[in-house]
């Protein structure tokens, strides 16, 4: 890791997570990396025959950086946000991951024209959740409102991309909101790609359901699992063990 790292105005640098040697350069002021992101890396399905990954809508790259703990495999993030783009590729550099992590300053739709279509074992995204009416009051030059609506790309807009980079048998992955659920399956469904695995995520066990994590796969149709749970908070307000595991933290840290 590059021990020296000139931070610019209104920057931060934060150990990510629990992860030993893991840096990120953040923006308090600004979208900064959630929870939601953690999930969905530890949450994608990896083996040793992936190859080459693209993250969707990448931001400061947390989830290549979360991937890079999980395999060899190119990855390739896609950012919109000059600013984001910016931070992405410095926190590349500060883990010396440049080998393994690209950072590309570009629309994620039409990505396939240029790094490729149908040849990527993995597509990942974590997603705007909330879409743009046409009476919603929203800034849409706004760093937050284009990471949290739907501004630069919808749902459908992700879901067709990552049919179009993904090989036969390639997986995409995505953390969203329940209430968007039955749009995730019509859209996958629509390009081709068929729900396999979902994870209902609560922040409580006697609260609701505040996210899903969902994975799909170019294959045929049928095969849908529901898997456990996920709880991120004990009754205590403290972190349930599995959080704390794939934090990577100690229990006294919590």
């Amino acid at each position: 890791m590059n021990n020296y790292v000139m931070l610019k105005e209104n920057e931060v640098l934060n150990d990510l997570l629990g992860y030993e040697k893991l840096k990120i350069i953040q923006r308090p002021d600004m979208f900064n990396f959630s929870l939601d992101s953690t999930l969905l890396g530890n949450f994608v399905t990896i083996n040793k025959t992936v190859k080459k990954i693209v993250d969707l809508g990448t931001g400061n790259a947390p989830i290549p950086l979360f991937l890079s703990l999980r395999t060899k495999a190119k990855i390739i993030g896609v950012e919109i946000q000059e600013i984001a783009y910016d931070l992405a590729i410095r926190n590349i550099e500060i883990n010396d991951l440049m080998h393994q992590i690209e950072i590309i300053y570009d629309d994620l739709k039409g990505i396939h024209k240029k790094i490729g279509h149908h040849t990527y074992d993995i597509v990942t995204c974590n997603p705007p959740y909330f879409k743009v009416t046409n009476d919603a009051n929203v800034n849409k030059n706004d760093y937050l409102t284009i990471a949290r609506h739907e501004i630069h790309a919808t749902l459908e807009d992700v879901l067709k991309e990552a049919s179009l980079l993904l090989k036969h048998g390639g997986y995409f992955s995505m953390v969203h909101r329940p209430d968007r659920l039955l749009d995730i399956f019509e859209i996958m469904r629509k390009y081709k790609i068929e729900p396999k695995r979902l994870r209902l995520v609560y922040p409580k066990p006697d609260r609701q359901c505040n996210a899903i994590l969902i994975e799909g796969r170019k294959s045929r149709q049928g095969g849908l699992r529901i898997l456990p749970p996920l709880y991120v908070y004990n009754k205590d307000n403290k972190y349930t063990d599995e959080i704390m595991k794939m934090f990577m933290l100690k229990k006294d840290r919590n």
